[in-house]
């Protein structure tokens, strides 16, 4: 038994972080199948028994990295108080977010790959995996309110589907930069996905703007 094992029950937090933290690096380093348990134990610096008291079997670990992903990228848009933003600024904002996140946390992506290469077998599982992104949802949806009431943005948006192109426009030249630098020679640095983030933000404030030539003209005979 390790030290950090034997330490006061108030410590019991900070091992399960961890314990997390580095649940989430094996797991998305080499996938679910080529995870290993005693890694996770390793780099924690705890016994692999601590980690099945925690958690339990290496299902219930990855299950619990997996949620602590979406948790913790949930609780970064939390952080950014866009229901004091202009609505445009505040889409801008989550974009910068996003991409930041993506990149400062490769992991996420990693995760998600993994998930979606088990076809989604263990978020399924995941009991209050709806509650979590539902706090997403609700912040698009003021956004997009805010923006209808102001008569900048139009309406009938689902925030589900707007996140979703967010996401994609952050999520595909970070998780394909490597292939994408050798095929088409894009030189994707940190500044080339800087801007990208900027202007991603700028192709979805025009999408969501109420264009003025749409109205349809009047008829004349």
């Amino acid at each position: 038994m390790t030290k950090s094992e034997t330490a006061h029950p108030r410590h019991a937090g900070a091992t399960r972080r961890r314990i997390l933290d580095a649940a989430l690096g094996e797991f998305s380093t080499h996938g679910f199948d080529g995870a290993r348990v005693d890694r996770v134990a390793a780099s924690a610096e705890v016994s692999k028994p601590m980690i099945y008291s925690y958690f339990g079997d290496k299902d219930a670990l990855y299950k619990a990295a997996l949620k602590e992903a979406y948790v913790q990228i949930r609780a970064g848009e939390r952080e950014i108080a866009t229901e004091h933003m202009d609505p445009e600024e505040a889409i801008r904002k989550l974009v910068r977010f996003t991409m930041e996140h993506f990149v400062q946390k490769p992991w996420f992506i990693t995760m998600l790959n993994t998930e979606n290469l088990r076809k989604g077998e263990t978020v399924r599982e995941i009991e209050n995996v709806v509650e979590i992104q539902s706090t997403l949802i609700a912040q698009l949806r003021n956004i997009l309110e805010r923006g209808a009431a102001a008569g900048q943005f139009r309406t009938g948006i689902d925030p589900a589907e707007l996140y979703v192109m967010m996401a994609s426009l952050c999520f595909f030249p970070v998780s394909n930069r490597h292939t994408l630098r050798v095929v088409f020679e894009v030189p994707i640095d940190a500044a080339w996905l800087t801007r990208q983030a900027e202007e991603a933000g700028e192709m979805l404030v025009r999408y969501l703007r109420i264009d003025p030539g749409s109205e349809t003209p009047k008829q004349t005979n």
